[in-house]
């Protein structure tokens, strides 16, 4: 358990957003998934629709890797772990190379992993060189791996933009912009895979379209020290949690589902819109997702949210999170101002805005412990509750957002990442907690916005992606 494991190894990074990382990613995956190897992938920082891409690519689940909020030693474990079953591992970076703070570089050097340079070549020539060696050199410690060029247009512009690399930088090859393989996107990033009735055609055609480029050869080995090992304790042993899953909640973290396994929990999904029950259950987990697209569903579903509301009733643990803390007000209203009521659980309304409203890493501190997370939202809520908490970023940043409590139900826009704190989640599931935690909503004068600080100043560089594909 001691030995460090041994497997080929990059870090897909690019510039800036939008220079098609999350496309590349995929391609590498599923051409050397096609080639019979077996490929774990890695996506840095907090984001739920990139690893569903990347499933689908790779055939394998999909886990975060960040040095804040999933930690250095659980991304060491996780690296590891990889290691010794992987023929190829690919880390999706965040933003670009080296924005935030840890950023994509940070998390290569420390591991020691060589990153993988995508640059859109679209109206470039020598200049691709240029910018292909100074993301190279600008950190001389900085382990490198090459260079591969997004929507080339045609072969002469390939051999252009190959020709210019100086130094002895690696071509790791081209994907045209004429392929076809480009995922579409909307408000909170990428469509999810589920959606893509095409995906699998997508991917395929990436795959070979990028293995025509180059030779298709694996990076060098990467060594990945062994991990200190804690073993989760059974602190969830026979407790039943229902987990919203469908196409309005599916933003939940692989390592958070496997955390409550391991504390011992049984797991029972269920669809809010064509469920008409809840299953029998201790606990209710509502994660984020795109309630507001299907929110008139959401809300002709009345046994469903006479279930909750139940649920509830009977003093049972709640957590929502995000999308399914909208779920959980008495309305939401859709960027063509459509509005539908739904659970009413939690007084207040939300209304979703055509702009980003919020993101930023959040640090909050609950009754039941410190727990780590995100935002990233584009809807506003109003409602006359008062907190029991409020995020903080660890950047300096000014994202601040609520989190509102009645009885055992919790509730904000904070996507927590569970391992951040075993303990506190199970504090917040278990049946049995002292009712201590609880807390009244006191009501105010004034309505208060539940994230106006995050929405004044986004700590947009806080280390997080700005969604696109």
């Amino acid at each position: 358990m001691n030995q460090p494991r041994h497997c080929p190894a990059v870090l897909i990074a690019a510039p800036a957003s939008g220079q098609g990382k999350t496309t590349v990613t995929a391609a590498l995956a599923r051409l050397h998934r096609n080639l019979g190897r077996k490929v774990r992938v890695f996506k840095c920082g907090p984001d739920f629709l990139d690893p569903m891409i990347h499933e689908r690519a790779s055939g394998a689940p999909v886990y975060q890797l960040d040095m804040w909020m999933v930690g250095e030693q659980e991304s060491r474990r996780l690296l590891w772990e990889a290691a010794g079953e992987a023929d190829l591992i690919l880390i999706e970076g965040v933003m670009g190379l080296f924005d935030g703070t840890p950023s994509s570089a940070d998390l290569a050097r420390h591991f020691g992993v060589p990153v993988l340079a995508v640059i859109d070549g679209t109206a470039m020539a020598q200049t691709f060189g240029a910018l292909a060696l100074g993301l190279a050199r600008y950190q001389p410690d900085l382990p490198f791996a090459g260079v591969l060029a997004n929507r080339v247009g045609t072969l002469r512009h390939a051999q252009l933009l190959e020709g210019s690399l100086t130094e002895g930088l690696r071509w790791y090859g081209a994907l045209s912009r004429e392929t076809g393989i480009e995922l579409p996107s909307r408000h909170l990033g990428l469509v999810q895979a589920s959606e893509l009735n095409d995906l699998d055609l997508r991917l395929d055609a990436a795959a070979q379209a990028l293995g025509s480029s180059c030779e298709v050869a694996l990076p060098p080995p990467v060594e990945f020290a062994a991990p200190e090992v804690i073993e989760a304790q059974p602190l969830l042993a026979g407790v039943r949690i229902a987990v919203a899953r469908d196409e309005a909640f599916a933003f939940t973290y692989g390592a958070s589902l496997d955390l409550l396994r391991a504390m011992g929990a049984e797991l029972r999904f269920f669809s809010p819109i064509r469920d008409s029950a809840l299953p029998e259950a201790d606990s209710l987990y509502l994660p984020g997702g795109y309630p507001e697209l299907h929110h008139q569903a959401l809300s002709e579903n009345t046994p469903m949210l006479d279930a909750i509301r139940a649920h509830h009733a009977a003093g049972k643990p709640l957590l929502a999170e995000c999308g399914g803390m909208l779920y959980l007000l008495d309305s939401l209203t859709d960027v063509d101002g459509t509005r539908a009521e739904l659970v009413g659980l939690l007084q207040g309304d939300a209304v979703m805005q055509k702009r980003l409203a919020a993101l930023a890493l959040q640090n909050v501190e609950l009754p039941e412990g410190l727990l780590r997370g995100h935002t990233y939202h584009h809807s506003l809520t109003s409602t006359e509750w008062q907190p029991i908490a409020r995020g903080l970023s660890p950047n300096g940043g000014r994202g601040a957002e609520a989190v509102y409590r009645q009885g055992r139900m919790t509730a904000s826009y904070v996507h927590f990442y569970f391992p951040s704190n075993p303990t506190a989640v199970a504090a917040l599931f278990a049946p049995d907690q002292e009712t201590a935690f609880a807390s009244k909503p006191v009501p105010t004068l004034n309505r208060v916005d539940s994230q106006s600080a995050a929405h004044q100043n986004s700590n947009v560089g806080a280390g997080l992606l700005a969604k696109r594909p």
